[in-house]
C-alpha cells in the first residue's frame, strides 16, 4: 500500500525545504526548483513551495530544471549522449522527483485526492514550462501507483525499473521472520548477526528527537566517508540539511547506532510513516564484518515488525538484499519526450528494456529465500 501525500516524508514542506535551504536542491547544485501548484480545483500556477503557510496546504508538485542527470536513480545518461551525438542539446530538462530520494510514493501533495482533470492540468503546465525553459524533455520519477494511473497520457512514455523491498507478512518478531525462510538462509542471517555481536558491537536505535547533535555530527562524518570511499566525491547533501530535518520533522526519523566500548562507529538513517520504513544513508568510521547488513538491513526490519510497519525500502539497487529477504519490485517513471524522432526511438527501447527487467524479476523471485509454502 502506498502512503498518503501527506504522510509521504519525502513531499513534506519540511523536506522540500531543507533540500533548499541547504543547497542540496538549488539552481547553483544543478536542481532549478519551478514547483506547480494547484490553488483550487480548476487553477494551476508556479509557485515557490518553501515561502508561506499557504503553500504548506496547496496541492504541490515538485518540478525542477536540471542540468545534468545526477541524483535521479533512474538513468538517462544514454539519451543525453545520444542528443550530444547529434548535435541536439539535451540539457536543460525537467525532471518531477524526491531529489536523491529513489522512493517510490505520491508525487503532488494534498489534502484531497486529485481528479484526472487535475492531473492531466498539471501536464499541461508543466509542458508549458518545458518551452519556456527550452527543456528537451520532462521525466516523473517513481510515482505510487495512484498517481502514475491518473498521469497516464498518450504524450508521456512508460519505463520500468527494479528494486528490492522487504514486506512483512504480520510478523510478531524477528525469529518469525526468520522462521518464514529456508534452513540455508537462516542460518546465513544467523551467523551475520552473530559475527556483528562477536566483535562487541551493539546496536541501537534513536528516535529523531533523541539524537543528540554530537550523533547528528558523527553522521554527516559517516555519510561522507561513504561517498569518498565509493567514488571520491562529496555527498549529494549538505550537514545543513541533516541539522534542519532534525529540527523540523524529528516524528519520521529514525537512527540505528553501532556502539563499540560505548562509542558509535557507524549509523544508518531512517525515515518512515504508518505503512513503509524507508532506509537512505549509511556510514562507518571503519571496516566491520557484516555491519552494514545489521544496521541497513535486519535492524530495520526488527524496527518495521516492533511498529507494525508493512515495508522496508532500503534503498536502490542492491541485488545482494535478494538472499536476504527482500523481495524484487517493478518500479515506474513517466518521460515526454520533445524531440518526435528521439520519441519514437526511446519508446522502443523501453519496450526491450521492459522485457529484460521482467525476465530479471522472474530470476530474482526464484532466488527468494523463503520456505515454498511462504512464497
Amino acid at each position: 500500500m502506498n502512503p498518503t501525500a501527506l504522510s509521504y516524508p519525502f513531499l513534506r514542506h519540511e523536506f522540500l525545504q531543507a533540500l533548499e535551504d541547504s543547497g542540496s536542491a538549488c539552481d547553483t547544485s544543478g536542481w532549478y526548483p519551478v514547483h506547480l501548484s494547484l490553488q483550487n480545483s480548476n487553477q494551476s500556477e508556479e509557485h515557490d513551495p518553501t515561502t508561506s503557510s499557504e503553500a504548506k496546504n496547496a496541492a504541490l508538485m515538485p518540478l525542477y530544471v536540471k542540468t545534468h542527470s545526477m541524483g535521479e536513480y533512474v538513468f538517462d545518461h544514454a539519451w543525453a549522449n545520444a542528443y550530444h551525438q547529434n548535435g541536439l542539446e539535451y540539457y536543460p530538462k525537467l525532471v518531477t522527483s524526491v531529489p536523491f530520494t529513489p522512493s517510490t510514493g505520491p508525487r503532488v501533495r494534498s489534502a484531497q485526492p486529485l481528479n484526472q482533470e487535475e492531473c492531466t492540468q498539471l501536464i499541461d503546465e508543466v509542458l508549458a514550462v518545458a518551452e519556456e525553459t527550452g527543456s528537451s524533455s520532462w521525466h516523473f520519477l517513481f510515482p505510487s501507483t495512484e498517481h502514475r494511473r491518473l498521469f497516464n497520457d498518450p504524450r508521456l512514455l512508460q519505463r520500468s525499473g527494479v528494486q528490492y523491498h522487504w514486506h512483512n507478512r504480520d510478523y510478531q518478531h524477528f525469529d518469525d521472520f526468520l522462521a518464514s525462510m529456508n534452513s540455508r538462509k537462516r542460518k546465513m542471517v544467523r551467523k551475520e548477526r552473530a559475527d556483528v555481536a562477536a566483535q562487541g558491537i551493539r546496536v541501537s536505535i534513536e528516535l529523531g528527537a533523541d539524537i543528540s547533535p554530537e550523533l547528528w555530527a558523527l553522521f554527516y562524518q559517516l555519510y561522507e566517508r561513504t561517498y569518498a570511499k565509493r567514488n571520491g566525491s562529496r555527498g549529494y547533501l549538505t550537514e545543513q540539511f541533516f541539522t534542519q530535518i532534525a529540527r523540523t520533522m524529528p516524528d519520521q526519523i529514525a537512527m540505528a547506532v553501532a556502539w563499540l566500548d560505548d562509542q558509535p562507529i557507524a549509523c544508518a538513517l531512517y525515515f518512515f510513516d504508518d505503512e513503509t520504513l524507508y532506509g537512505r544513508y549509511w556510514g562507518s568510521a571503519g571496516e566491520f564484518s557484516y555491519l552494514h547488513f545489521e544496521l541497513c538491513y535486519y535492524t530495520g526490519i526488527e524496527f518495521a515488525i516492533s511498529r507494525g510497519i508493512k515495508r522496508y525500502d532500503a534503498g536502490a539497487q542492491g541485488e545482494h538484499k535478494i538472499v536476504r529477504g527482500f523481495e524484487p519490485i517493478e518500479t515506474f517513471s513517466l518521460h515526454w519526450i520533445k524531440h518526435p524522432g528521439f520519441r519514437d526511438a526511446i519508446a522502443r527501447f523501453l519496450v526491450e528494456e521492459k522485457g529484460g527487467i521482467a525476465q530479471h524479476i522472474e530470476q530474482a523471485t526464484a532466488m527468494l529465500p523463503y520456505k515454498k509454502a511462504s512464497q
